[in-house]
C-alpha cells in the first residue's frame, strides 16, 4: 500500500531540498560571495530557476523590507527584478546575503516559508541560520529597525530555532 504523504512531509523535504542548494552554492560560489558571483549565481539555472536581475530601487518594497523579487511578465520564465533598497548600493558585499534570502521566493513561490529562506541563504553562505538571521536584523537596522520580514513581505514573528532577534531586530 502506498503511503500518502502529508504537508509537512513536503515541508521537510522542501527545507532539505533548499539547505542542500545552499550547500552547493558554498561550494561553487563560496566560501564569500561577492557581487561577481552573486551575477554569476544569478545566471546559473541549476540554482536560479528564472533569469532575474538586481535592480537597486525601493518603488516596489515595504516598509523595512530590504529586497523583493517581482515577476517582469505574465510568466516566471520571463524572469524577475529583484529589487534591493538603494541604500544598499554602496555595500555591495551586503546585497548577496539579501538577494539569497529573496531567492527561494523566487525558486519556489508560496511554498517557500521565512525558515525556508535563512536556511537556504545560511548554507549559502556557510553561516548558522542564527548568524545568517543576525545578519538580516543589522540590515534591517539600516532602515529604521523594522525588523526582516518574511518572504511574502510579511513581519517576521518568531525567532529562529536557538535565540535571535525575533519579531523586531536590536
Amino acid at each position: 500500500m502506498a503511503q500518502q504523504l502529508t504537508a509537512d512531509d513536503a515541508r521537510q523535504s522542501l527545507a532539505a531540498h533548499v539547505e542542500a542548494k545552499g550547500v552547493e552554492i558554498f561550494y561553487k560560489y563560496g566560501p564569500v560571495i561577492g557581487w561577481t558571483g552573486l551575477q554569476q549565481l544569478l545566471a546559473d539555472r541549476v540554482y536560479v530557476r528564472y533569469p532575474c536581475e538586481v535592480v537597486f530601487d525601493a518603488g516596489p518594497l515595504e516598509p523595512g523590507e530590504f529586497a523583493v523579487p517581482v515577476q517582469k511578465g505574465g510568466r516566471p520564465e520571463e524572469g524577475f527584478t529583484m529589487f534591493v533598497h538603494p541604500i544598499f548600493m554602496p555595500q555591495l558585499d551586503l546585497v548577496p546575503a539579501l538577494v539569497l534570502y529573496q531567492l527561494v521566493a523566487l525558486n519556489y513561490g508560496v511554498f517557500a516559508s521565512a525558515h525556508d529562506a535563512e536556511t537556504f541563504g545560511a548554507a549559502a553562505l556557510g553561516l548558522t541560520r542564527d548568524e545568517y538571521y543576525d545578519q538580516l536584523c543589522e540590515v534591517s537596522d539600516q532602515l529604521g529597525g523594522a525588523g526582516p520580514t518574511d518572504i511574502l513581505g510579511r513581519p517576521l514573528e518568531a525567532a529562529p530555532a536557538g535565540g535571535g532577534c525575533g519579531g523586531g531586530c536590536h
